[in-house]
């Protein structure tokens, strides 16, 4: 039997995943992170995603040590999430170590359900500038995960060389445009569906999702060619 875990924050990307994972494998499990970030609903979102799609289990795991080690704008609700990077060039909506930790949490509950393969939304084509979201990332975890547990596994990542367009070419391919559209959470602002639309993360999907409407041929074709 074929086992995915995806990591799934409710955002649009992991839900994409997730919905892709349902389709790939024959059972998907799902794990989302508590780490005190700025908005809560977002695990709301994501638990309600996961039984509306029908994964096999959801596991919500409480890692709000993070949150005390790890200062950023979506950790504190006094820090306004800005456009402007900070002196180390990272916008201020950087967690650092997030995915490290997430990535090795996902891994570690991949080993207890025997499953081959972890699943995250995490690309570098369309990106905030995040280092853990970057290719050589990945691999330098996936890496160490094989090593320290001495068991094979694959983290997979299908958004990596996808631009926001293609990701929602990837969705609608899979019939889940809408539901991504409406009910996922990817706003900074916690705003389900098309969110506030001054965010750094509004600005990003609206302007996909343009871009797709607009040229849905060409993007599919061009997400077609990728795969």
């Amino acid at each position: 039997m074929k086992k995915a875990v995806v990591v799934f924050s409710g955002g649009q990307d992991s839900t994409t995943c997730l919905v892709q994972a349902l389709k790939e494998f024959d059972e998907v499990h799902a794990i989302t992170f508590d780490y005190g970030q700025r908005h809560k609903l977002e695990i709301e979102v994501a638990q309600s995603l996961s039984a509306q799609l029908g994964v096999a289990a959801h596991k919500v795991m409480d890692v709000s040590l993070l949150n005390e080690l790890a200062v950023s704008s979506l950790t504190r609700d006094d820090i306004p999430v800005s456009n402007e990077l900070q002196d180390n060039g990272l916008p201020n909506s950087f967690v650092p170590g997030r995915n490290i930790l997430f990535l090795t949490l996902a891994g570690i509950y991949a080993y207890q359900i025997g499953a081959q393969t972890v699943i995250t939304g995490v690309c570098e084509t369309d990106f905030s500038g995040y280092p853990d979201c970057r290719n050589d990332f990945v691999k330098a975890m996936n890496s160490a995960l094989v090593q320290g547990m001495d068991r094979e596994l694959e983290i997979r990542t299908p958004l990596m060389w996808l631009n926001k367009a293609q990701t929602w070419a990837l969705a609608d391919q899979h019939d889940a445009l809408d539901l991504i559209r409406h009910h996922t959470l990817t706003c900074y602002n916690g705003i389900i569906g098309d969110g506030c639309g001054e965010c750094p993360a509004c600005h990003l999907r609206k302007a996909g999702l343009n871009d797709y409407l607009n040229e849905k041929e060409t993007v599919m074709a061009e997400l077609i060619a990728k795969q």
